[in-house]
């Protein structure tokens, strides 16, 4: 029994016949370190993003919509491949009222409550803007508590706290601590070999969502990608100049990097920039056409003369592994780059098949990363 059914039937004179179901309510301390106090299990939930279904669905794959009476319209268009695999095994999803963001103003929040949701998960980077709108106080002021989650500015620090909330709220502690293990066990495949071998360190330029835009280059600072080169044995040339976990680097810092490797973030952004030069890596892929964008961001500026385009070491991967709690499985494909000497028997594609298999509801299909070193020169 919910807390909103707790008041209305103590306002009817009912409070000592209810009592006992208080026990229900938790205290659960989310990522921003607010302690929250919500009834679980939860059974109405709004999704902040889209593609927090991303992480719902390691908790609840034989239905991660079950719960959800809302969320972000962003999963159609940030990733439309995953979203067709979803929509195809979940067609009653496309009845889940969409709303739009909290860092562009166009949440609606009476929408929300309308919705009577019994929390809502919301990325902490759409911190400041709650605040500023006051969205916490007006939620709670109708008794719906908005509990912050993150797997993109700081998923080292985040990730294993944010599973552990969610597999509070939904009550599925084990599946979120099976998740867990199993993704430190993975990530432990890479670290433990590159502090053994304690290898030379290729130098790497991360090229965020290169051909999104004319403009060169979106990259990351120690956070996020940044961070899963250094995990996977390379050296990171934006660490040191951008202080957060993202920023830009002009073509002149690039150059004078001298990076040894390019690693672009790509994937189908049809609904953003129609036609783009962006490399459209993901499920089902058209490898053969990534590829050959991928070859055209080689001809730009910033890559005149650099190591990583004379010796064909120049690669894209899925962008949103800096969105999911998927990032083990870049981390191993990076040190397979990186280091394909230390990693030879390292299969990252038959670890995303064995994640899919064992926690997601969707099949794994390939096509989420292609390289240059790939092709004869």
């Amino acid at each position: 029994m919910k807390v909103r059914q707790l008041a209305a039937l103590a306002g009817l004179g009912l409070a000592a016949m209810i009592s006992p179901a208080l026990a229900e309510n938790i205290t659960v301390t989310d990522v921003a370190g607010r302690e929250v106090v919500v009834d679980a299990p939860v059974d109405r939930v709004i999704l902040g993003e889209g593609r927090q279904i991303y992480l719902v669905g390691v908790l609840e794959p034989e239905n991660p919509f079950q719960r959800v009476v809302g969320w972000r319209e962003d999963f159609s268009q940030a990733d439309p491949d995953n979203y067709a695999a979803y929509l195809h095994q979940f067609p009653q999803m496309t009845d889940i009222p969409t709303f739009g963001g909290f860092k562009d103003s166009t949440f609606d929040v009476e929408q929300a409550i309308a919705l009577d949701p019994d929390v809502i998960l919301m990325n902490i980077e759409a911190k400041t803007a709650t605040e500023s709108a006051q969205y916490i106080e007006k939620l709670a002021a109708v008794g719906i508590p908005l509990v912050y989650v993150d797997f993109r500015e700081d998923p080292f620090a985040h990730t294993e706290p944010s599973m552990r909330l969610i597999g509070q709220l939904f009550g599925k502690e084990e599946a979120a601590e099976a998740f867990i293990a199993y993704r430190d066990r993975q990530i432990e495949r890479v670290t433990e070999v590159i502090e053994a071998a304690s290898p030379e360190r290729p130098s790497v330029f991360i090229d965020r969502a290169g051909g999104y835009s004319e403009e060169c280059c979106m990259s990351f600072g120690d956070g996020n990608f940044g961070r899963y080169v250094e995990m996977a044995g390379g050296r990171n040339i934006a660490r040191g100049i951008i202080p957060t976990t993202f920023g830009n680097l002009n073509p002149e810092q690039i150059i004078a990097a001298n990076p040894d490797q390019v690693v672009v973030t790509g994937g189908n952004w049809d609904a953003y920039v129609p036609g783009g030069n962006w490399v459209g890596v993901g499920p089902g892929s058209d490898t053969g056409e990534a590829r050959r964008k991928l070859e055209g961001l080689t001809r730009r500026a910033a890559m005149t003369g650099i190591p990583a385009v004379e010796h064909g070491q120049f690669h894209a991967i899925w962008h949103q592994f800096y969105n999911s709690p998927y990032e083990f499985v870049a981390i191993q494909q990076l040190a397979k780059w990186l280091h394909p000497e230390l990693f030879a028997d390292l299969d990252p594609a038959a670890t995303f098949v064995e994640l899919h298999e064992r926690f997601l509801p969707v099949s794994y299909t390939p096509g989420y990363w292609v390289s240059l070193s790939d092709v004869e020169r």
